[in-house]
């Protein structure tokens, strides 16, 4: 697999996934109920916000921001693009654009205000985000808020971080290049990683140094009081959750509600790039581990995996051990090829965030054993889609500002061994696709990272959400941040998942529409059951 498909891989396991439509398909009667219907709870009574910081419905503040039809989407949606300083210490100075984005609210008549929603990534685009899932957005808010998002500074539509000067310039920069397996392929991935640094630093400028999470927070700010609430209501899925606890940090009197699901562990991201990795890493394993036992007790009827004259464990491990030796043929994919073991462990990573798709999965993983790999194979060539890929450097690129690399490039081969005794899955490959480049002689330096502290208080209880088996936000992060944040809720997915809103559950439903329209938490500790297991 070439560095950009493990590049996009990688976005996958730091980012939350960028539809709703799974997790939100319950949610339509439940709107309605919400006043009166408390979310399901393990334990003593709900938590609620002072009417005082409700915000009045009628939303009539003048707003700041030239709304525009959007080209190609219907009458519900509107754009625009807003300028924000490059540096906020100079409010005054050099100005770049943010690409912005809404879908009204269907119930005007009620509107409470705008709900803001981000992806994660660090780099996905709120902006596709709200094209493609405003609906289930809009059901989340019971129909009564405006749902707004916008591409952060440095990315997508928005003026973005440039290491390189077209499609195919980028093409042929990775060409040939693969996620190292031998020494001789880590020094060649070591001066790619050089060069990609330099190229990064050449094309984007000051820029560089201002795309911290801290500076997306501040741009957060002024769009909330552009589009008139004088507080906000933010959902964050995943690296956006950093965003979420950065605002609430910066800004705690301005927080109406902020719901906050899969948990990035705001120090660790923040401390050094070494630390960001190892947590980031340390789940999936785990995850994938639940996946072979839930197989095992699925059977052969429901797991194709299980029922062969040997455990489930055996037989992935025996595959495994396989693709390590030699690739496996995939005549089937387009283009035909062969499955790496770097591959393999690609392919790993979206179903383990979606278990619905475990069965599909485990069809796939016995294809691979009969020796054809194809299925797999098509998986990890979706991701190396031209959409896709250039979300990679800019991840790179804000993790770099966030959590400078300590340890320099020189010393990859104690450091790869670190990430992967973390997570032997994924630390490899977010070793040398995220880390790499920041450690080799990153040509920027951010002085406005936020790195605490993290406890102010909001009005507000911040709900936090996570699924007990969570790929790719640990869930030790959100029992964390609950204790850290100075006012928080958690609730518990009795799951796997990442975010929680990928597996149905009726419980996590009631808790979102509850918390986002009349704020009222479930109890600190609620445990929530989904409402199907991954086999069934």
């Amino acid at each position: 697999m070439g560095a950009v498909a493990a590049a996009t891989a990688l976005m996958l396991v730091v980012a939350g996934c960028t539809s709703a439509s799974n997790g939100a398909s319950t949610l339509s009667s439940l709107a309605a109920l919400v006043i009166t219907t408390s979310a399901a709870t393990t334990s003593a009574s709900p938590t609620m916000a002072s009417p005082a910081s409700v915000p009045p419905a009628s939303g009539s503040t003048p707003e700041g921001i030239a709304w525009a039809k959007c080209k190609g989407l219907g009458d519900k949606f509107q754009c625009a693009r807003v300028n924000v300083p490059m540096d906020w210490s100079q409010p005054d100075g050099k100005q770049i654009e943010l690409a912005v984005i809404r879908h009204l609210a269907s119930r005007p008549d009620v509107r409470i205000g705008s709900m803001f929603v981000n992806p994660g990534g660090p780099g996905q685009s709120g902006v596709d985000l709200v094209r493609n899932s405003a609906d289930d957005f809009d059901e989340w808010g019971g129909g009564r808020f405006d749902v707004v998002s916008w591409d952060p500074r440095g990315t997508n539509a928005s003026t973005p971080v440039k290491c390189f000067t077209s499609r195919a310039d980028r093409d042929h920069f990775w060409a040939g290049v693969s996620t190292p397996d031998t020494p001789a392929e880590s020094v060649a991935y070591q001066r790619k990683a050089a060069e990609l640094a330099q190229r990064c630093g050449k094309l984007s400028g000051a820029l560089l140094s201002h795309i911290t999470t801290a500076d997306t927070a501040r741009d957060l700010d002024k769009l909330r009081a552009l589009v008139g609430d004088t507080k906000i209501t933010y959902v964050g899925l995943s690296y956006g959750t950093l965003i979420g606890q950065t605002y609430a940090n910066l800004f705690p009197g301005r927080v109406r509600a902020m719901m906050l699901d899969g948990l990035v562990d705001a120090v660790d991201a923040t401390t050094s790039m070494e630390t960001n990795i190892n947590n980031a890493v340390s789940s999936a394993d785990q995850v994938f581990e639940q996946f072979v036992a839930q197989c095992q007790k699925a059977g052969r009827t429901r797991c194709a995996l299980a029922g062969h004259g040997q455990t489930v464990a055996q037989r992935v491990a025996d595959l495994f051990a396989k693709v390590r030796r030699a690739p496996i043929p995939a005549p089937h994919a387009d283009p035909p090829g062969e499955l790496s073991f770097a591959d393999l462990q690609v392919s790993t990573f979206t179903p383990l965030r979606v278990p619905l798709t475990w069965p599909t999965f485990a069809n796939d993983l016995e294809a691979a054993i009969d020796g054809d790999a194809s299925a797999l194979e098509i998986t990890v060539q979706a991701l190396q889609s031209p959409q896709a890929s250039p979300g990679f450097f800019t991840s790179a690129a804000i993790s770099c500002a966030d959590a400078p690399a300590r340890v320099p490039l020189s010393a990859w081969p104690a450091q790869i061994s670190r990430f992967t005794n973390s997570g032997s899955l994924d630390g490899p490959l977010l070793g040398w696709t995220l880390w790499a480049p920041c450690a080799a002689n990153w040509p920027a330096h951010a002085t406005d990272r936020y790195v605490g502290p993290w406890n102010a208080k909001t009005t507000t209880p911040i709900l936090l959400m996570s699924a007990r088996y969570d790929p790719g936000t640990p869930y030790p992060n959100a029992q964390v941040a609950q204790k850290r944040l100075g006012n928080a809720v958690l609730v518990t997915l009795n799951g796997y998942g990442h975010p929680s809103y990928q597996v149905p559950s009726t419980c996590m439903d009631k808790a979102r529409v509850r918390y986002l329209i009349v704020l009222v938490t479930p109890p600190n500790g609620t445990v929530c059951q989904p409402d199907q297991g991954p086999f069934g």
